[in-house]
């Protein structure tokens, strides 16, 4: 991962300017909010991307506010940058992926997940319609342009993953940081990328659109068991270990909005989930966004918990590229905690 360290200014300027997306009152920007008045800032790596969804859902549904929370939810538009957030006190939690757990940890930096939203990636890999002859599985990476979120997220660490399990450094290809939406769509559309990974709605919204068609699927757990070998918990809520164990009665809190959140989710439709959601998140239409929430329901826990056999693949995968977890130590379970979800 590459950590870019942002200005607290930048992130408090990112912070004003976002206040208005957030439904329940405004923390102060910066990471100086005391959570023992209930302020909360949490980082989210693209509010409207729907492998995130439980953040902004859980406070659609009112549960941080019965809680007694005051949350407020940020966006960027990669899930490294939140990372970069969490790590340098602007924030004091990130729904993000999981992966960046283990990689912290090999620079010396204690995040664990507390809440696991899911046990597969979301993810989905789309060639462009034009490239779709010479572009026919992970094998055909070998020199193409392929779009991921930022450089150092998470989908740049699978399709580094894909690309190596199937025979190709990655060095023999390149990745370019095109965010999500309608920067991703124009990307693929205008040949500046072959292929990507991104999630819905933007899967949707290139199936819909034409200009593309999915490649591997990782939005369901056989998908992920599929292309990277087991589960693959991805979207949670993370925090640094020394705030958890300091603040366990807002962690506590936490967890508890969030598995109510999971709980109301298995038991609704796409249809219903959508209609608590804010009307500007179904940007390719009604209709399309509530296909992109039915696609992607398959990838998330109902309760929480960090699934038995998930850190290991998490560990196989970024070994198998990574060269600053290849050969580090890496302890699983300082990555994540099931003490708050359990309670």
């Amino acid at each position: 991962m590459r950590t870019h360290f942002k200005t607290t200014a930048a992130v408090a300027a990112a912070a004003l300017a976002l206040t208005a997306l957030t439904g329940c009152g405004g923390g102060s920007a910066g990471g100086s909010a005391d959570a023992g008045d209930g302020r909360i800032q949490i980082m989210v790596g693209g509010l409207d991307k729907v492998i995130y969804l439980p953040a902004r859902l859980t406070q659609q549904l009112g549960y941080f506010k019965a809680e007694g929370l005051n949350v407020t939810l940020l966006t960027e538009p990669a899930g490294v940058q939140a990372t970069t957030s969490l790590v340098s006190g602007d924030v004091q939690g990130v729904v993000g992926f999981y992966d960046h757990t283990l990689d912290l940890q090999a620079k010396n930096k204690q995040v664990e997940s507390v809440v696991q939203l899911a046990h597969a990636p979301g993810e989905v890999e789309v060639v462009a319609n034009k490239a779709a002859s010479e572009l026919t599985s992970a094998k055909d990476f070998k020199g193409k342009k392929l779009g991921v979120t930022g450089l150092g997220s998470s989908t740049d660490f699978l399709t580094k993953y894909l690309a190596v399990k199937n025979g190709v450094q990655v060095n023999e290809f390149t990745p370019v940081a095109v965010g999500a939406g309608q920067t991703f769509l124009s990307a693929l559309e205008q040949g500046s990328i072959q292929g990507g990974m991104t999630t819905d709605p933007t899967v949707a919204q290139v199936v819909n659109k034409k200009i593309g068609k999915v490649l591997i699927d990782m939005r369901t757990p056989e998908g992920s068991k599929e292309a990277l070998g087991g589960p693959y918990p991805s979207s949670s809520l993370y925090m640094n270990t020394d705030w958890v164990n300091s603040h366990k009665d807002t962690v506590q809190k936490l967890a508890n909005a969030f598995v109510k959140t999971l709980k109301w989710m298995s038991t609704h439709t796409p249809e219903q989930i959508a209609e608590k959601m804010p009307a500007d998140y179904a940007q390719g239409g009604k209709e399309l966004y509530v296909q992109a929430i039915k696609d992607t329901l398959p990838m998330f826990t109902k309760d929480g918990v960090m699934p038995a056999d998930g850190p290991a693949t998490v560990e196989r995968v970024l070994k198998a590229f990574n060269p600053t977890l290849k050969n580090a130590t890496i302890d699983l379970k300082k990555t994540y905690t099931t003490e708050f979800v359990k309670k």
